[in-house]
């Protein structure tokens, strides 16, 4: 993927290295920010003093088909994708116009550059020119302002890309004047406060690009797209095969799409069933691998890659059920959980513990907290004092091994403390129908690369993924403020407030981040865990 970002360097660019260099944001941090300013990954490393890494010395080979394991949901709209799987189903087609990497920088794809103004309220987006949809259309600035009216939409149910939008928003929908077409291959973006974190939200994976003839149906049923595969079939629960697209001319042609043809095999979430499937050929690369089946797999001869992370497994309340409504409760259910044992037990200590605040110690904006309290006694008195001696509480997960483990950790630790609770585990296709309003479960969140995006996606008042029903005006007065801060140091203290709030309110029990691996044959090149789950099979090969 060439990389033709501006040789501007914004301003705040240049604090970034400075604080990067004085250990006051990691390099991934810095890169994400710099790159996310229009700055070019060459020049971002500049900063710093290093190199770009170079290319690797392997070639690719053209040729052959790839069998992965992965899970196949219900496709839909993908700006109302809620699950980095069904995505993946459709990278081949629908690109991007950012791409987010595993070194943390951003790469251009659909878009060729980017600039921001030096208050990051302006945005000047250059379309990478030669680009055709697979209909021969061209792709133009217009096409990409549609993809971004879509996405500003708050009315349509489940969109989460509209909580990513609100600098340009305004009403629930794209506000006046938001966007300005320059030419045939250039946008501006007139943002109503700053956001730092506008370009990197294109790089989640439900902001793939859409012809302006797609409907908001099937992607799999109407694969008009810009890249170089499409789909054969797809059916839920069972599988998905892709090839390589012959009526269409990829406008990075001789830089990827190695394969002729990808298979994904939904083989359940029974890790042991994926292992036999390994032993008969049948799987050559694992969509992620946990627990103890990674040694297992490292066993059978694949080899495993491993990525730095934010990924996570929330064990929230909803606060629009009682008794979760009450924070005394969800307080008290926190208390007579210990983090560090859900983390050993649950996830066989490969992480990090996490503190019930959902930021995470690599996002650049994090603030350290005191240790957080567990005190089980305390946590039964509170629960007798609120009336619920006798309540039976129940926490439900999906049956994924590593999911269910967890939360089975989670419900021993709030016994032990003296309060009643059951464990109800479901079947993926019984969990997924109403993840939204259970009244205490856990879900699996991807990385994103700010702390902010994070909040803004699953906390702020109202927007889509909401989970956890939390409604703050305090919070969502300081995200806000948050959103438009450059400088790491002043957006430390107004995020240490955010994750404060997040701890009195008792949103969440946030037992680990994780670290993800991912296992291949050793035949299978550029497929490495990436960190927040991309399958980019446009850039996987086979010796």
């Amino acid at each position: 993927m060439s990389n033709t970002q501006s040789t501007h360097l914004h301003p705040a660019a240049r604090m970034y290295a400075a604080e990067c260099r004085a250990g006051k944001l990691g390099r991934r941090e810095f890169l994400t920010r710099a790159t996310a300013l229009g700055v070019s990954v060459p020049a971002a490393y500049g900063l710093l003093g290093l190199a770009a890494p170079a290319a690797k010395a392997q070639t690719p080979q053209r040729g052959g088909s790839l069998r992965m394991q992965m899970d196949i949901k219900a496709q839909r709209d993908p700006r109302t994708w809620d699950w980095s799987e069904l995505a993946n189903v459709c990278r081949g087609w629908l690109e991007y116009l950012v791409a987010y990497e595993r070194d943390g920088s951003l790469s251009p794809v659909l878009l060729e550059s980017w600039e921001a103004s030096d208050d990051a309220t302006e945005y000047t987006l250059r379309v990478r020119s030669g680009v055709t949809w697979n209909n021969g259309d061209p792709l133009t600035a217009a096409h990409v302002a549609h993809n971004i009216e879509r996405w500003a939409d708050a009315s349509v149910e489940g969109n989460s890309m509209a909580g990513r939008m609100g600098a340009i928003a305004e009403d629930g929908k794209l506000r006046d004047g938001a966007i300005e077409i320059v030419d045939d291959l250039t946008l501006r973006l007139h943002l109503s406060s700053p956001d730092i974190a506008i370009i990197v939200n294109m790089s989640d994976y439900p902001a793939a690009v859409v012809h302006p003839s797609f409907t908001g149906d099937d992607p799999v049923a109407n694969p008009i797209g810009t890249g170089p595969y499409r789909p054969v079939s797809h059916q839920t629960g069972i599988g998905a095969v892709i090839e390589r697209n012959p009526d269409h001319t990829w406008w990075n042609e001789g830089n990827g799409a190695w394969l002729d043809r990808i298979e994904f095999l939904d083989l359940g979430t029974d890790p042991s069933a994926w292992l036999a499937a390994v032993e008969s050929g049948e799987v050559e690369i694992l969509y992620q691998t946990t627990g103890d089946f990674i040694d297992l797999f490292d066993a059978v001869g694949m080899v495993k890659t491993e990525a730095v992370t934010a990924s996570t497994l929330a064990v929230r309340f909803n606060q629009d059920q009682p008794p979760y409504d009450n924070v005394n409760v969800r307080r008290a259910l926190q208390l007579a959980v210990d983090n560090e044992v859900v983390l050993e037990l649950g996830y066989n200590d490969l992480g990090e513990v996490a503190e019930n605040h959902h930021v995470c110690p690599i996002h650049p904006e994090y603030a350290e907290l005191p240790p957080l309290e567990f005190d089980p006694d305390r946590a039964r008195e509170m629960i007798a004092a609120e009336g619920l001696a006798d309540h039976e509480f129940e926490l439900i997960s999906i049956d994924d091994a590593w999911q269910a483990a967890t939360c089975d950790s989670v419900a021993a630790q709030i016994r032990d403390a003296g309060i009643n609770i059951r464990r109800t585990i479901l079947p993926g296709a019984t969990f997924w129908n109403d993840w939204l309003v259970y009244p205490f479960s856990s879900t699996e969140w991807n990385m994103r690369p700010l702390g902010v995006q994070v909040l803004n996606l699953a906390y702020r008042s109202g927007v889509a993924w909401n989970e956890a029903a939390f409604a703050n005006e305090e919070f969502d007065r300081l995200l806000e403020q948050a959103n438009g801060i450059p400088d790491a140091d002043e957006r430390r203290e107004v995020m240490r407030r955010l994750q404060e709030i997040m701890q009195e309110e008792g949103v969440l029990i946030q037992p680990y981040w994780r670290s993800l691996f991912r296992h291949a044959m050793p035949n299978v090149g550029g497929a490495e865990m990436h960190p927040t789950f991309e399958v980019r099979y446009q850039e996987y090969w086979k010796s």
